[in-house]
């Protein structure tokens, strides 16, 4: 009997030491570190670049007082810009780019052109010199192509209406767009941006 309690006893005794154990935690295996995903860098829009609203802080719809405060005066005020300066004046101002032309009306800019020479781009990244074919695949169905007025083709003029344009002749004073007129080589004799003006291919006349 004394026997028999004793191994009882002793079980008793495992089993509760068996319950008491602290089972010590499992760390968990350690995962790989992943480094993070860079997003591809996007290029910032050149400041410089000409746009249809403008070509740095010069925007288009500003008031010729204030674009005299950035850019000057007409570098060559004797210049005949247009039969009646008040309403009409086309010019370049003394401290503007290189072979960059501004339109007033109505004491008003509506219009920057890139004449031959000029080394500024659009926000496209083309310019005078750059060919139409070019531009058509870059613009693809954002294009508006118009027969040239003076040349025959391959001259023509390509429009790019990002706001308010048509397929037609424009007439929205809010509508802004980008004119490449394109010569008979095929390539870009100026670039006009700016509201509906730039459809006049007489410059003020």
């Amino acid at each position: 009997m004394t026997i028999r309690f004793a191994a009882v006893s002793a079980c008793a005794l495992l089993t509760l030491a068996a319950c008491n154990r602290t089972q010590e935690p499992v760390a968990p295996a350690s995962a790989a570190a992943t480094p993070p995903v860079e997003s591809p860098a996007i290029p910032a829009a050149d400041p410089n670049a000409l746009t249809a609203e403008g070509l740095g802080p010069v925007r288009i719809g500003m008031t010729r007082a204030d674009l005299v405060k950035l850019w000057g005066e007409d570098s060559q005020p004797n210049a005949v810009g247009g039969p009646d300066p008040e309403t009409c004046d086309e010019f370049h101002p003394a401290k503007a780019p290189a072979d960059v032309m501004v339109m007033i009306q109505n004491g008003v800019l509506t219009r920057i052109t890139l004449t031959r020479g000029a080394t500024i781009k659009t926000d496209r990244g083309f310019g005078v010199g750059d060919s139409a074919m070019a531009i058509k695949q870059a613009y693809g169905g954002a294009i508006v192509a118009q027969p040239h007025k003076y040349q025959d083709a391959p001259a023509e003029d390509l429009f790019a209406w990002p706001h308010g344009g048509a397929t037609t002749y424009v007439t929205d004073p809010a509508a802004r767009g980008v004119r490449y007129e394109i010569g008979g080589d095929g390539k870009v004799m100026k670039v006009h941006a700016g509201d509906p003006s730039i459809q006049q291919v007489e410059g003020c006349l």
